[in-house]
């Protein structure tokens, strides 16, 4: 396993939309362990292939305190958005940056796990948020991109300071 490079926002990359994954090889097998060790480094609770710079439909999470429960989306589809929810979200692609971000209270959602059987899961709470955080990274999508102009000014300025920082 190898641990990969999370891209930061507003890297253009992130703004990708992702195609399908085609076909489930070792590979994309490598890809989800890979993405496990990273996300659990980070550490972190989700996230998608778009994060790590590969644009396919795939995006991993675990929301267990133990890390033992890794769940696979590989080109997952809600089929279903009931309600409305607003939660504080965070991201890995954007360190330190929370704010609240209204979402689905309850999705059910469609997709492959790593052995190519189609399964369908119902989600709310932490799960729900989850999956249709990671799910917006597929379509190009972070989640500042929910907040005003000014919060999203204010952020890509604060994290380009930090970068400066570093130097």
């Amino acid at each position: 396993m190898a641990k990969l490079s999370i891209l930061r926002y507003p890297d253009y990359r992130l703004y990708t939309v992702a195609q399908p994954v085609a076909k489930i090889d070792a590979r994309i097998k490598q890809l989800v362990a890979d993405m496990a060790e990273t996300m659990y480094d980070a550490p972190g609770i989700g996230l998608a292939a778009t994060q790590v710079d590969e644009h396919i439909q795939l995006l991993i999470i675990d929301i267990s305190e133990e890390h033992d429960d890794l769940r696979v989306f590989i080109n997952p589809k809600i089929l279903t958005a009931d309600g409305s929810a607003v939660h504080e979200e965070g991201c890995l692609s954007v360190p330190g940056i929370y704010d609240k971000v209204t979402r689905a209270e309850k999705i059910t959602v469609e997709a492959m796990d790593l052995d190519g059987k189609t399964f369908t899961l119902e989600a709310d709470g932490l799960m729900g948020v989850c999956i249709q955080h990671e799910m917006d990274h597929l379509l190009g999508k972070v989640f500042v991109q929910y907040l005003s102009p000014l919060k999203q000014s204010r952020i890509k300025n604060k994290l380009k300071k930090r970068v400066l920082e570093t130097m």
